[in-house]
């Protein structure tokens, strides 16, 4: 299948092998017919980010999860999620061109912050943290679906999405998950296990369909952070927060011989 050159999105972060990195690809894409606009195009075919893990979550809420693929050349450190580097171009270009590639779809994860009867709604790709301000022992409440779990007691938990099972989860000790599974993670962040406390001390695998809800306890006088793929939010006086796949899934652009396990070897071992 032949693509015909269309409008593709290119956005890099300010690093200066980032910038030199999207200035040739420009040239390159414009030579091979394609049309790169200086912002965000909403009629684009592709959007290409240009950094490392952290410049492809920015770009996905920049431009509110938009629902057309991504690629990522990786100019950082891990790139988990980006899927070339720069010396790869002319030959991303070609694939491209030519159709030889998938698209793997990962769906997003939601939180729904109550304060009263005023709901705020979050929405992010790996991970959402709940934990206490100012290191603070979060006491939290935990139903999934209709049931009952457990009154936790620590730095706070985090749940995670198949696609963030590879970030802070792992590094918590959580499971890193096949992104063909879909399931989330409830992972404690440094749980409290005493004669006074009791918490979950490992994961915690959670099916697709159900909700996780949370209903913090307040010590003293408080607030809780949200953390969405590592940007904070903080809030007062949280009266319960329900976490849940997001309908909003994210597109990510492949090619044939990419292997998520061989990724995970290669980040990892």
């Amino acid at each position: 299948m032949q693509i015909e050159p269309g409008i593709i999105n290119v956005f890099a972060n300010e690093n200066a092998v980032s910038r030199e990195t999207r200035r040739l690809l420009k040239q390159k894409l414009e030579k091979s017919g394609f049309i790169v606009p200086r912002e965000f195009s909403p009629d684009a075919e592709l959007v290409i980010c240009v950094g490392g893990d952290g410049s492809f979550l920015h770009t996905l809420r920049k431009y509110n999860f938009p629902d057309v693929p991504f690629i990522g050349i990786n100019t950082g450190h891990l790139g988990f999620f980006q899927e070339l580097y720069p010396d790869q171009m002319d030959e991303f270009i070609f694939k491209y061109k030519k159709g030889n590639y998938s698209v793997q779809e990962f769906r997003t994860i939601g939180a729904d912050i109550g304060i009263g009867k005023e709901k705020t709604r979050l929405r992010g790709l790996n991970e959402i943290v709940i934990r206490g301000d100012k290191s603070i022992t979060a006491h939290l409440n935990i139903s999934i679906g209709d049931s009952f779990v457990e009154r936790y007691s620590g730095d706070g938990i985090l749940v995670a999405t198949p696609a963030g099972s590879t970030a802070y989860n792992y590094a918590l000790g959580g499971s890193i998950v096949d992104p063909r599974l879909s399931l989330l993670q409830i992972t404690p962040i440094a749980p409290m296990n005493t004669t006074a406390y009791r918490s979950f001390m490992s994961s915690v695998i959670v099916p697709p369909d159900l909700t996780v809800n949370i209903f913090p306890e307040y010590t003293s006088e408080t607030s809780l952070l949200v953390i969405v793929d590592g940007l904070e939010y903080r809030f007062q006086g949280i009266t319960d927060i329900s976490i849940n796949f997001s309908k909003t899934t994210v597109k990510l652009l492949r090619f044939e011989n990419y292997d998520f396990w061989n990724k995970v070897k290669s980040k990892f071992l």
